[in-house]
């Protein structure tokens, strides 16, 4: 009796263990392209590739409280289809607006970046992380600035 009782709890247990592995919350969106697949030789010159006006911007000095927003613009140099998955900023108060379809082969596309100065003093170095279809798969652009404290008269 005691063989099955532990017998059933060591079944138990290893059955009841599911997977939480990192990985299962990783799509596999970029890999299903055949033109960026890791697990076979890649063709590189039929790749998609972005080439930006500039890849750092400067918004100069704004007073602390103040959004600024830019744009860069890029261009598909590659020979297939530019697909962004996603764009993040370094913190909250730097947020992309990316274009959600593909950017043909020779066709532009433009990445719009709002930074909120809330909260924020001095100098400041702002990043967005781009994860497309391309080798490697992330770009990063930048922003940066100065961001004044307004001084109270007594």
């Amino acid at each position: 009796m005691y063989k099955i009782i532990v017998t059933v709890l060591i079944t138990s247990l290893f059955t009841s263990c599911g997977s939480t592995n990192e990985t299962d919350n990783i799509t596999t969106d970029l890999i299903d392209n055949p033109n960026t697949a890791v697990f076979k030789e890649v063709d590189k010159d039929k790749l998609p590739f972005f080439e930006f006006e500039e890849e750092v911007k400067s918004f100069g000095q704004i007073t602390q409280g103040e959004s600024v927003s830019t744009s860069f613009r890029f261009k598909n140099v590659g020979q297939s289809d530019l697909i962004i998955s996603s764009a993040q900023g370094s913190c909250g108060c730097t947020v992309p607006k990316w274009p959600k379809e593909p950017i043909a082969p020779g066709k532009e596309g433009v990445i719009e970046v709002t930074f909120n100065s809330t909260g924020k003093s001095g100098t400041q170095n702002k990043t967005v992380t781009l994860v497309s279809n391309t080798i490697p798969n992330t770009k990063v652009i930048a922003i940066k600035g100065e961001v004044l404290v307004p001084t109270t008269d007594k």
